[in-house]
This record gives structure tokens, C-alpha cells and sequence, in this order.
């Protein structure tokens, strides 16, 4: 599929389509940890409805495999010494009623965030699965490829949306200031220099070359104007490789307060 001036979209297997290059995200398209328990799903997404003022939305997704104690107002509930109270609930049976919200024309697309390839696994196997996840949106940048999860998900005809993909904000409460920044690698500096393009536009049109749709969060109106100018040039195979050789792994997303968790998604390798 070639690329427009301005914008490229990605079909999907149940027949949607979404553009490959978006400006960001919010917590409302996303069913949260509290409310994985099935009696609670279709009534977490009819409040993203109510305060979205929307009859439908075109996707929804699982935020993370892990449950939450049940809490319809609480993010992180915790019990008197301060842990978070976690819920083993059976993602497989939250994944059968977002299937029934899409019946009812609530959402027309429906897909997860943050499975590893076992988690997905187990959604695919389902006995009665009756719509596969249309996406899998995971931290994906530079440092972090995602080239494995990537191959699985294209082999299951499951798109990769990256978030974050241009490395984690230098927000203290997230990042560790002993992670390197992608957008201060060389590599990707010396390839911008080549196209009169910033890092930020080369690390962009590496995910969009390899069919990963992105959305890079910003508050800068001049940044995401620039963001968008991804369209008009292409990387060689040579640059694309240079990039892939940057890897390093690099997570910066980690949620490591619910590393205990049985169904936490990093312990895997992909």
C-alpha cells in the first residue's frame, strides 16, 4: 500500500481500517485493570461512551492482562499497608464479552495492549473465539524493536501499534535517568542529517516502514505538525537495518509495582 501525502491506513481483519500515524492516545479507549472481571466490562465501556458523548467508538482495547480488585473508581486499589490488590480473573473470559459489546455496536473494533505472544496465544485458542484482536499496542521504539512480537503478530494477522515510539518522556515519575535516550542516538541523527529529517521523523518512518502503526504523544503543536511529515521521503533497507541494530531492549514502560503479578507480560521475552 503506498503512502499519501499526508496520512496511510492499515487495514484490519475484521475489515476496519486505522490510520498508521496517529497523535497519541488517552486511558478512555482503553478498558482499565479494575474493570477486567466480566460482569464489569461492557459497564467500563459505557461509561468511556457516556463521557465521550458517543453512541460508539471505532476501537477498544484490553489495557493490560493483568485484573485489579474490582473498582469502579479506583485505579490501584490498595488494602491498609499500601500493596495493590490484584485480580486473577481470566483475560480469555473479558476478551468473550468485549466480543459481545462489539455485537452490539458499542465498538466497531476491539484488540489489546501490552500481551506478550503467550497471552495472545491463549485469546487465539479460545474454543468459541469469535473475533481475533485486531491489534496489539506495545511500547515500541528504537531501543525497544519488538522485531519477534512483531513477527508473531503479522503471522496472526494482528496489526502492532507502537506507543511510546519515540522513547518514554523524561517525566521523572517514568523514566529512569539512567536509560538512554532514543532521540539523542547517533545513529538515528547521522540517518536524519542524510534526510534533512530530525530523529524524531527518522524513528517514525522506521516503524512505518515496517507496518507498525505509531502514536507519538506530544503537547507541542509544532512538534506534531512535524510529526506528520514522515510521508515524503523513504529509508533504505541499509538505514533500516542500521536502526534495527540499535536495539538494546530498552524498556521503559515496566509497571513494575505489578511484577508479582501472575499474568504480568515482561517476565517473557517477547
Amino acid at each position: 500500500m503506498g503512502d499519501s501525502v499526508d496520512q496511510r491506513w492499515v487495514p484490519l481483519s475484521d475489515g476496519n481500517s486505522i490510520p498508521i500515524l496517529g497523535l497519541g492516545t488517552c486511558s478512555l479507549d482503553k478498558l482499565w485493570m479494575t474493570y477486567l472481571s466480566p460482569a464489569l466490562v461492557r459497564k467500563g465501556l459505557e461509561h468511556t461512551l457516556k463521557s465521550l458523548k458517543l453512541d460508539y467508538i471505532d476501537l477498544y482495547l484490553i489495557h493490560w492482562p493483568m485484573g485489579l480488585k474490582p473498582s469502579e473508581d479506583v485505579l490501584f486499589p490498595e488494602d491498609a499497608s499500601g500493596k495493590i490488590l490484584q485480580s486473577d480473573v481470566d483475560f480469555c473470559e473479558t476478551w468473550a464479552v468485549m466480543e459481545s459489546c462489539k455485537d452490539a455496536g458499542l465498538v466497531r473494533s476491539i484488540g489489546v495492549s501490552n500481551f506478550n505472544h503467550k497471552q495472545l496465544e491463549m485469546l487465539l485458542r479460545m474454543p468459541k473465539l469469535k473475533y481475533k484482536p485486531v491489534c496489539n499496542q506495545v511500547e515500541c521504539h528504537p531501543y525497544l524493536n519488538q522485531n519477534k512480537l512483531l513477527k508473531y503478530c503479522k503471522s496472526n494477522n494482528i496489526i502492532l501499534v507502537a506507543y511510546s515510539p519515540l522513547g518514554s518522556s523524561q517525566d521523572p515519575r517514568w523514566f529512569d535517568p539512567n536509560n538512554p535516550i532514543v532521540l539523542n542516538d547517533p545513529e538515528l541523527r547521522k540517518i536524519g542529517e542524510k534526510h534533512n529529517k530530525t530523529a524524531a521523523q527518522i524513528a517514525l518512518r522506521y516503524q512505518i516502514q515496517r507496518d507498525i502503526v505509531v502514536i507519538p504523544k506530544s503537547f507541542n503543536l509544532g512538534r506534531m505538525k512535524q510529526n506528520k511529515k514522515i510521508f515524503d521521503f523513504q529509508l533504505s533497507d541499509e538505514e533500516v537495518k542500521a536502526i534495527d541494530g540499535i536495539n538494546k531492549n530498552c524498556r521503559y514502560i515496566t509497571l513494575k509495582q505489578l511484577i508479582d503479578h501472575p499474568k504480568y507480560p515482561f517476565h517473557d521475552e517477547y
